[in-house]
This record gives C-alpha cells, sequence and structure tokens, in this order.
C-alpha cells in the first residue's frame, strides 16, 4: 500500500509540473501586450517599455518560467500585477469558499445518487424509469439554467434562500446555509443524474454475479448480501465517476459564482484573465490542479481500500 501512495504522489508532482508548463506557455502566447493593457491604450511606447521591463516579459520565455516556478516551490506564487495584493493573499481566501461548495455539493450529489441509484437496481419499476429520465435531464440540462431558474423561483418569487451574495459559517450559520444551498444545487443536478446512473448500472452488475446467489443459498438475508457485498463491489466505478464530478463541479463553480455572486474563485478567474494578471491565472491553474491531484488520490486510495487488485496497478 504505501508503494501504492509513492507512486500515485510521485505520479501526481510530474503532472503538475507538466500543467505548470504548458499553461505558462499558452497563456504567455495568448497574452498579448500584458504592459499595455495595464497601463491603458493612451501610454507611451517608453512606459509600456519600462513596464515590461519591470514585470519581466523582455526575459526570454524559459528564463521567466523557472523564475515562477522557483517561487512556486517555495509557496510564494508573487505579486498580482492588476490588484495591489500578493497573489497567495487574492487566491487562497477564494480558494476555500470555492473548496468550501464543492465539497459540499459532491456530498449531497454522492449521497443523493447512491440512494436513488441504489432504489433503481433494486427495485426497478417506475423508480427505475424516473431515475433514467432524471439522468437524461441532468445531462440535457446545463448547470447555468438550473442556478437562474432556483433563484427566480427560490430566492426571488419565493424567498427562501439568498439570490447572491456569501455568508461566512462561522459568522452566521443559518445565513451560510441559505446563500450556498441554491449554487450546491445548481452544480449538484447534473452530477446526481451522472452518479445516478452509474451507481444504478454497477448494483445492477453486481446483483447478477454468482456470489450473491451463492450468498441468497447460504441464507444470508438479502438486505445484509446488498449493504454488506453488493455496494462494496459497486463502489469502485461510482468512486471514479464522483470524481470525474469533482473536477467538473471545479469548473462549474466558475460560472455559477458569477451568478450567485460569490466572491470564490470564479470571479477573480475571469478578472484577471481578462487583464493577463499571469501571476494570478497562474496561481488558480496550480491550485485547481492541485486539488485535482489530491482528490484523485483519495478517490484511488478508497478504490484500493475497496478493491486490493487496484494496487496493483
Amino acid at each position: 500500500m504505501i508503494r501504492f501512495i509513492i507512486k500515485r504522489i510521485a505520479n501526481g508532482a510530474l503532472m503538475l509540473v507538466a500543467v505548470s508548463f504548458i499553461s505558462f506557455f499558452l497563456i504567455n502566447i495568448g497574452s498579448g501586450n500584458v504592459a499595455r493593457r495595464i497601463l491603458g491604450m493612451e501610454a507611451s511606447a517608453a512606459n509600456v517599455a519600462a513596464k515590461n521591463h519591470e514585470l519581466g516579459l523582455d526575459r526570454p520565455f524559459l528564463e521567466q518560467y523557472f523564475g515562477w516556478l522557483s517561487g512556486a516551490v517555495r509557496l510564494d506564487l508573487g505579486k498580482a500585477w492588476a490588484i495591489p495584493e500578493m497573489v497567495s493573499d487574492a487566491l487562497f481566501p477564494r480558494l476555500a469558499i470555492t473548496l468550501q461548495i464543492v465539497s459540499l455539493t459532491t456530498i449531497v450529489a454522492t449521497l443523493v445518487a447512491i440512494i436513488i441509484g441504489t432504489m433503481a437496481a433494486l427495485y426497478g419499476g417506475w423508480i427505475d424509469r424516473a431515475v433514467q429520465f432524471f439522468g437524461l435531464i441532468g445531462f440535457a440540462v446545463p448547470g447555468f439554467l438550473v442556478a437562474f431558474g432556483g433563484a427566480a423561483i427560490f430566492a426571488i418569487q419565493i424567498p427562501i434562500f439568498n439570490a447572491v451574495g456569501y455568508t461566512q459559517f462561522a459568522d452566521d450559520p443559518y445565513q451560510w446555509l441559505r446563500s450556498v444551498t441554491l449554487p450546491v444545487l445548481a452544480l449538484a443536478f447534473s452530477g446526481i443524474a451522472a452518479a445516478a446512473q452509474q451507481v444504478r448500472g454497477s448494483v445492477k452488475d453486481a446483483l447478477e454475479m454468482d456470489y450473491v446467489r451463492t450468498l441468497r443459498a447460504r441464507g444470508i438475508s438479502f438486505r445484509r448480501v446488498v449493504f454488506k457485498h453488493v455496494l462494496r463491489n459497486a463502489a469502485g466505478p461510482a468512486l471514479s465517476i464522483i470524481g470525474v464530478q469533482f473536477v467538473g463541479m471545479l469548473g462549474g463553480a466558475v460560472l455559477v459564482e458569477q451568478i450567485f455572486a460569490i466572491p470564490g474563485l470564479g470571479p477573480l478567474a475571469v478578472s484577471s484573465t481578462s487583464l493577463s494578471d499571469i501571476p494570478v491565472i497562474m496561481g488558480i491553474v496550480i491550485a485547481t490542479a492541485l486539488v485535482v491531484i489530491v482528490m484523485n488520490l483519495i478517490v484511488d486510495l478508497l478504490s484500493a481500500a475497496l478493491n486490493p487488485k487496484v494496487r496493483l496497478s
């Protein structure tokens, strides 16, 4: 198991370096004249050149990248270009809010998907048809429409939840719940649909295995077979789709945070991209990549705990 963990961590570190290099390259070739954007169109050529020198944009690409990488290794992401803040000061509070929303969404989506997916596989009939229909709706309806619809109904017409803004849990738990409920439901909608279909299929496949009939023939109750054996064997594929959904929710959070005016990574990513603020953009990319790598590691560890064969991969 230790060897399996070390291998996964090493692969994650290599992936992080690769992501940083590719992202830095793409951002540099697509950012245009950053100094001109910062100073404005009326700035003189001399001032633009001085700003480029100040930002280090007149240096060779590899020198810029390794300079950034040496600071990132020391957890120094540099100073933002467009706002008077260090990148870490602007990034980490917003990252905490986004992770809070995405993590809560993942928990809600996982629990609901397991319940309705298992019920569809066990009972079939109208429950199965309803879950399959919900799966089609979840794939077809984009999250931003769910967000707009939820805000129009449950925040404007029926003011149960907050339409915009965010309250810290430590400041007011009730207002925090009102501020995160609609974003979480908007993000969880498609995630529940995809995960429920996967859970349904995995449970149905597990129920058809020979060991289920053997256990039932030995007199073990059906409920015990399902909870102790079937769900355990069906958990592997379900974990994989949940990990993928978590990554997708990080991307979806950018739009949902814009709709609900939540000060997470979404608004910061949009503003820094429009201003070609390379240090902030790189900070967002690396933070997001690190979260994804950690999530994949957690999924791999859970899969290995459920199925020892995974450790051999």
